[in-house]
């Protein structure tokens, strides 16, 4: 395997981040003395019956308890306006070229429709937040049987888990069942029930096709930051959000929030909120609490194969600490690159996002407790959650001779030069970056097969700082092990961070 150095302009490239920065205020409109009542059900469903026929008796169960909601938005512009006679060489005499113009206000109602679920008898309505945002008027409109029609307050708000809460004023209402999401297992027969394109209140039919799905990042950006979604292929269409995602004994498993599909229309792949997940926010916003969530202030990667070698760890559990942003709670507590967080509070860390969804269920300024394994020894730690408003106040510099080319048998295909300012300034590279700039990656190469890409930065190789393409020549040529750690920045978007990677070196032995 060779690097070589090389004088070379570098280019935008792709980037993976994942930032546990997870903290928003929502407000509470209503009532801080609030009671809820739910029915429960957390016994798990039946799966040794036999051939269902017939799904009637749980649609009539399920049914009565999902709405229908419209939602009015006043949208206000200004509209210019321009007179077309003062093209007229008889006006312009007076006028000249610039015409009079002027402005003037017009509104408009844009208006949407999505679902919800009654979750009390008392008219508690659970939904999505996508459906009622920003919306001057909400009308909740009861199933087919009763078609009565309510205008709904909003109790509140939660954009990080697409969640919303509604009250009507009614009593004696079919209160949904809620189920319990953590019994689930993929393959479970599950029935969404919604108001598709505004036809009426339909159900469809499908299974779990996967549980704990995150990572989406669509829409402009505008996917909630909490993801544990119910994946489904009950065909899930617009009009659909905040409806029911029902069991096979038509308890409430979830709330059906968005589509992956090309067309705009179902394809087979639903994603719904968990109900647990839903529980906790909905009682929170009920309870008259503002709903803020913890978070740490770090960037996280998954652990594999050749990273748990790298990283001396019993197995591919854990998250790896990729970068500690400073001044956050992680870096007040003395967490550091490279650290492996195994246990947040005592409950085993898989991966990255069963750390984020930990850290998002607690509130800001709750000590947490963390196991972690640095330089292959088990250690804790203490840490006070921060919130959003220590984000903000984090902020990074957004501010060398070329090296020669020269080879060597550890890193075949890769190009790396000297970050010098124009480098720097044309991929947004901050000044407390320090390393070589990656011009070129065989893709033949192992290094490539890493995952390594142009305009990545290689800030550590092997755990020892790199400062120059000369630094990283000569630690490749030092590198005698089976894998090749490497600590490397990128950039793709408004997504900055560092990343972990192990390239393998036996080939070259």
């Amino acid at each position: 395997m060779k690097l070589v150095t090389r004088s070379a302009v570098g280019f935008f490239s792709a980037a993976v981040g994942a930032f546990i920065v997870i903290a928003a205020v929502h407000f509470n409109l209503w009532g801080k003395d609030a009671k809820l009542t739910l029915n429960v059900d957390s016994t798990p469903v039946n799966r040794s019956a036999g051939v269902v026929t017939s799904y009637a008796s749980i649609v009539k169960k399920a049914a009565p308890s999902v709405v229908n909601i419209y939602s009015t938005t006043i949208v206000h512009m200004r509209q210019r306006y321009w007179n077309p006679f003062y093209n007229d060489p008889f006006f312009q005499q007076f006028f000249g070229e610039q015409a009079p113009s002027g402005s003037h206000e017009i509104t408009r109602k844009e208006e949407s429709l999505g679902s919800g679920v009654i979750v009390s008898p008392d008219g508690y309505i659970l939904t999505a937040n996508h459906v009622v945002d920003g919306a001057d008027e909400i009308k909740v409109a009861l199933g087919d049987n009763d078609k009565k029609e309510y205008t709904a307050k909003v109790v509140g708000t939660d954009p990080d888990t697409d969640l919303a809460v509604l009250k009507i004023d009614a009593t004696g209402l079919p209160a949904v069942t809620l189920g319990d999401s953590d019994q689930l297992e993929i393959g479970d027969v599950v029935l969404a029930i919604g108001n598709p394109f505004g036809v009426g209140q339909t159900v469809t039919h499908g299974i779990i096709s996967a549980l704990g799905r995150s990572g989406f990042d669509i829409d402009g950006g505008n996917m909630p930051n909490i993801q544990n979604f119910i994946q489904t292929d009950a065909p899930i269409n617009p009009g659909n959000s905040g409806g029911a995602l029902v069991d096979a004994e038509g308890r409430l498993i979830g709330i059906n929030t968005w589509i992956a599909s090309n067309s705009g229309g179902s394809e087979g792949v639903g994603f719904a909120v968990p109900v647990n997940l839903a529980r906790r926010v909905m009682e929170r916003l009920i309870g008259g609490s503002k709903l803020i969530h913890g978070y740490l202030g770090i960037t996280l990667q998954d652990v594999n194969a050749d990273l748990a070698q790298e990283f001396d760890l019993p197995d591919q559990n854990g998250a790896i600490v990729d970068d500690v942003l400073p001044g956050t709670p992680a870096a007040k507590a003395g967490l550091q690159s490279g650290d492996v967080i195994v246990a947040f509070n005592d409950q085993p860390i898989a991966d990255a996002h069963s750390l984020q969804l930990a850290v998002s269920s607690c509130s800001p300024g709750a000590s947490a407790k963390l196991k972690i394994i640095r330089n292959g020894r088990e250690q804790t730690m203490s840490i006070v959650l921060g919130d959003l408003s220590e984000q903000n106040s984090v902020s990074s510099s957004q501010n060398g001779s070329n090296g020669n080319i020269s080879t060597n048998d550890s890193l075949n295909g890769v190009t790396v030069t000297d970050l010098d300012q124009d480098a720097r300034q044309q991929l947004q590279i901050p000044d407390n970056i320090k390393g070589a700039l990656v011009t070129e990656v065989d893709p033949d190469s192992n290094a490539a097969e890493a995952g390594l890409q142009e305009d990545d930065v290689i800030m550590e190789i092997n755990r020892q700082p790199v400062t120059d393409a000369d630094d990283a020549v000569t630690l490749c040529n030092d590198a005698k092990g089976d894998h090749i750690l490497l600590k490397i920045w990128r950039r793709s978007g408004d997504f900055v961070g560092t990343q972990f990677l192990s390239v393998d070196n036996t080939v070259n032995k």
